[in-house]
């Protein structure tokens, strides 16, 4: 029985898939387990997966028996037998030490945490400046093994760079959710349950960009699901009734978490830093300016501001009104 299982959906992945399968086969460790899921590739995927199966008995192949990656990787945990679990993407790289590197952690830290490395996203065509600052951001988190403080603002944990104990996966409803994006939800389950993170240091794994990628083409993947599941997941994890809560932002996304919060009957104040906004009201609420004396623990802020620069502004002027991100204050962008 292997220790580590790695859960591997592929959906017309042949033209990264050999260099992915080569990245698994040429880790330091050889006590692992691939299960790989064909989602209905219409490429030549099956073909290729059933090569390296021929050539390494620790390669299992199995047709999706439903649709999606959630099925997938239902399908795939069921057939595991590790120890530990993890995740693959079929166009992706490990570095010859990932697993290795996880599966030590976990050793060493035992249940109740998860296991994280470093990223970095790799192109064959140039790479947008986005995708470097989001692992540059994601890094930073995982290196400090802070990823819950901003857990509202993205998804911080890389979906294809964590390991877990089967328990702890278990404890967290391992993947019986049908909830989109998969992994953006799995991080909140990961999050409620209390796992604590382990810090790391070192980039074990390279996360490809192409124009094909699902996260790019996939209606599943759109920000206003993101929004949904965010707040859906702080009003039943964070959220405290005792503190009055406020949201701050009338733009486009604080307008959309306000429909939320009317929507879900959740009182709120409404403020801005936007004078054409301030006094006007919006779906029956007044949007009155900020105030530096109110600024106290027994207030909650959901943080909706766009702009970069006004976001930093707005952390430092609560930190250092004695509010604490994660507490008492939530990024969501």
């Amino acid at each position: 029985m292997p220790t580590i299982s790695v859960l591997m959906p592929v959906k017309n992945a042949g033209d990264f898939l050999s260099p992915c399968l080569d990245s698994i086969l040429n880790q330091s460790i050889e006590d692992w387990e691939l299960i790989a899921i064909n989602d209905g590739s219409t490429d030549e995927s099956e073909s290729i997966l059933q090569e390296y199966v021929d050539k390494d008995p620790r390669i299992r192949l199995q047709t999706n028996a439903g649709h999606g990656i959630i099925d997938a990787l239902r399908q795939a945990y069921t057939l595991s037998t590790g120890v530990y679990i993890t995740r693959m993407d079929a166009d992706d790289l490990m570095y010859p030490h990932k697993l290795e590197i996880l599966s030590k952690q976990l050793t060493q830290h035992g249940e109740g945490h998860l296991s994280i490395g470093n990223v970095e996203y790799i192109s064959e065509t140039t790479l947008g400046d986005g995708y470097k600052k989001y692992a540059d951001w994601l890094n930073a988190l995982t290196k400090q093994g802070s990823n819950w403080s901003d857990i509202y603002k993205e998804c911080v944990i890389p979906s294809p760079c964590w390991m877990i104990h089967r328990r702890d996966l278990e404890g967290c409803g391992s993947f019986k959710s049908d909830i989109y994006p998969e992994d953006y939800d799995l991080c909140f389950r990961f999050y409620k349950a209390g796992l604590r993170c382990i810090p790391s240091q070192e980039i074990i794994h390279q996360w490809r960009d192409h124009k094909s990628r699902t996260s790019r083409t996939s209606e599943v993947y759109r920000d206003n699901r993101f929004l949904d599941l965010k707040l859906s997941y702080f009003l039943a994890i964070d959220h405290n009734p005792e503190s009055k809560l406020v949201l701050w932002g009338a733009g486009k996304k604080g307008k959309l978490v306000a429909q939320f919060l009317l929507g879900h009957g959740i009182h709120f104040d409404w403020i801005s830093n936007n004078p054409n906004k301030i006094g006007h009201t919006i779906y029956t609420k007044t949007i009155t300016a900020q105030d530096t004396t109110t600024l106290h623990t027994e207030k909650q802020f959901l943080i909706a501001i766009g702009n970069p620069t006004e976001q930093e502004a707005i952390y430092t002027l609560l930190n250092d009104s004695g509010l604490i991100r994660g507490e008492h204050f939530f990024p969501l962008s």
